[in-house]
């Protein structure tokens, strides 16, 4: 019923969708009015409003596939493959630094950790998208700060920011 390209196209937008949908919902139940509804009503168009949100931010952080590679989120780890670039892996819970670079006028994540291991992938390589699922487990990261300086980057602004940083860990216990 929907043609292929439109479809592809409007695919990134369903989880913003169904998020205002819900918000729209629980706005129409809270006009219902009365005990059960009011709090119902409330409390849906809350959710819904917090989870656009969240959805926004995430696609401000997808680019296009347009770069060199693939990336990949599995089990806690970020793989970054490519034919002509350095790949590797990194695992999430080892990362001390997320940067942002302008290389060549276009936008990479680099990926630092805590043993000094950097991992350099575009921002714009077929999977990016799916790093704000991974960098919203990382503790004090800020999806909408992590957006807006990848705009700036991809808009000619400073070729070097530093996004998040792993809150320092005190030594361990045995």
């Amino acid at each position: 019923m929907i043609r292929p390209e439109l479809a592809a196209r409007l695919a990134p937008w369903r989880p913003a969708a169904a998020a205002s949908t819900t918000a729209v919902l629980g706005a129409w139940l809270f006009t219902l009015g009365g005990w059960i509804l009011w709090p119902v009503g409330a409390i849906l168009a809350a959710v819904g409003v917090i989870w656009l949100g969240v959805e926004l931010n995430h696609l401000r952080l997808r680019g296009g596939a347009d770069g060199q590679g693939l990336v990949e989120i599995e089990e806690g780890a970020v793989r970054y493959y490519a034919a002509r670039a350095l790949g590797g892996e990194v695992a999430l819970r080892d990362l001390a630094e997320i940067r942002i670079l302008r290389l060549g006028g276009r936008p990479h994540w680099r990926l630092r950790t805590r043993e000094g291991e950097a991992l350099l992938i575009p921002a714009d390589a077929a999977g990016a998208g799916a790093l704000a699922d991974g960098f919203a487990a990382l503790p004090g990261a800020d999806l909408g700060r992590l957006a807006a300086a990848l705009e700036r980057a991809a808009a000619g602004g400073p070729s070097v920011q530093t996004v998040w940083t792993a809150p320092h860990r005190g030594p361990s216990s045995p």
